[in-house]
């Protein structure tokens, strides 16, 4: 990109964000983890991580003004994780190239990545419930980068209990 615009830069570090906060959220989880149910009515932790995969690719279809919506049934544990990063690496592509953003980025955080933080939050806390926690972390100071959205991130800078 020539001249980097501030604001789509910022949705770049917010999506790297995405993938170190759901990377360390998912990592190490046993595979049987997917089909938890903290109660009756519940989604599983795989039918959530679905469901963060068609809000990135919603986010990518705004994007590109081709909006278009899906309800991706869940697939197994490692494969939803993986879709999980391809589809961050597709959206972190396009945000990085010289095309056209046809939403504002305000509108693609308020929604789809506001929303998939959350869900990755649920997915956190259910590992908890789950018997299967993941240590706290001062996110403040972990080395978030635009353009890390893969599985492999950075070490946690600062963690506790």
């Amino acid at each position: 990109m020539q001249n980097p615009d501030p604001k789509r830069e910022m949705l770049r570090h917010a999506i790297a964000t995405l993938a170190y906060r759901g990377a360390k959220a998912v990592r190490g989880a046993d595979d049987s983890f997917a089909s938890f149910k903290a109660s009756k009515t519940s989604r599983t932790p795989a039918q959530i991580l679905a469901h963060v995969g068609d809000l990135v690719d919603w986010a990518l279809s705004i994007a590109k003004g081709t909006e278009t919506w899906q309800n991706s049934p869940a697939r197994t544990w490692p494969d939803e994780v993986a879709r999980f990063h391809a589809s961050l690496k597709l959206l972190d592509e396009y945000l990085a190239s010289d095309d056209q953003l046809h939403a504002s980025c305000e509108r693609l955080f308020q929604g789809p990545i506001a929303d998939a933080l959350t869900h990755v939050g649920q997915i956190a806390m259910l590992r908890r419930i789950a018997g299967e926690p993941i240590r706290g972390e001062n996110y403040s100071i972990a080395k978030i980068e635009a353009g890390r959205i893969g599985a492999e991130q950075a070490e946690p800078s600062r963690e506790f209990d």
